[in-house]
């Protein structure tokens, strides 16, 4: 039995992680039994989440989860997909994943509102003496992780203007299928979903929360991809007032 680790249900979406919703995910399109728990980075094998216990195996890093249970258990998350389409779905993966996951890390941390209601209540359970000290150096640990990255050198609307391009790309690729390659879902839908669904949380408010607004097919695939993966989970469905 497999078993995964992550963070848990936070900021009205399954998971904290997108990482953690793209390496479930896989999981539910591998027709997978699991059993999830919360997980700490100190047990993973490369300080991260999600990880997998398999078996005594573990595997970290949500890549590498996705080929560990394909050549594991004989699945092939691109089936469906030719040599091309293939290719053109780990390109867009690779740009969530390096681009637009860093505008939902933006949102989350750097602007004050959406920290104080939201990832800064990480250290609630933390001793009084340094839970204040805890909250500053994940922030700016954060803080510099973005600068490495390249969101935090530039202003707030040129940041905008990046991810909006990013964004008018993954509608135009979508296009009006149900999802991102065609009929049915593949491997990098996974991670489409799991930064969309971040950035789209009524329980944050930001820019890049109004850019995704305006792509009312990417609404539309974000309330289907919870729908078909995520049923019990209270999602209000966005679709309509797109």
């Amino acid at each position: 039995m497999i078993t995964l680790y992550g963070f848990g249900p936070f900021f009205g979406l399954p998971e904290a992680s997108p990482f953690v919703i793209k390496a479930e995910v896989q999981l539910k399109m591998a027709g997978l039994a699991y059993t999830k728990q919360i997980g700490s980075r100190e047990e993973s094998p490369k300080g991260q989440l999600p990880y997998i216990d398999d078996g005594g195996q573990r595997i970290a890093d949500s890549t590498f989860i996705r080929m560990h249970v394909e050549k594991t258990y004989g699945v092939d998350l691109d089936a469906s997909l030719d040599e091309h389409q293939r290719a053109e779905a780990w390109a867009i993966e690779r740009m969530v994943e390096h681009q637009l996951y860093w505008m939902l890390v933006h949102m989350r941390w750097m602007m004050q509102e959406n920290f104080d209601k939201g990832p800064s209540h990480f250290f609630d359970s933390a001793p009084d003496a340094i839970r204040d000290k805890l909250r500053s150096d994940a922030r700016a640990n954060v803080a510099m992780a973005l600068r490495f990255a390249g969101p935090a050198r530039h202003s707030l609307p040129e940041i905008v203007e990046l991810g909006t391009r990013s964004l008018s790309s993954l509608s135009m690729l979508l296009g009006w299928k149900p999802y991102l390659m065609g009929d049915e879902p593949c491997g990098a839908d996974a991670m489409m979903f799991a930064v969309l669904s971040g950035l789209l949380t009524p329980f944050f408010e930001s820019p890049f929360r109004d850019r995704v607004l305006e792509f009312s097919n990417l609404v539309g695939y974000v309330d289907r991809m919870m729908a078909r993966y995520y049923s019990g989970h209270a999602w209000p469905r966005m679709a309509a007032a797109a």
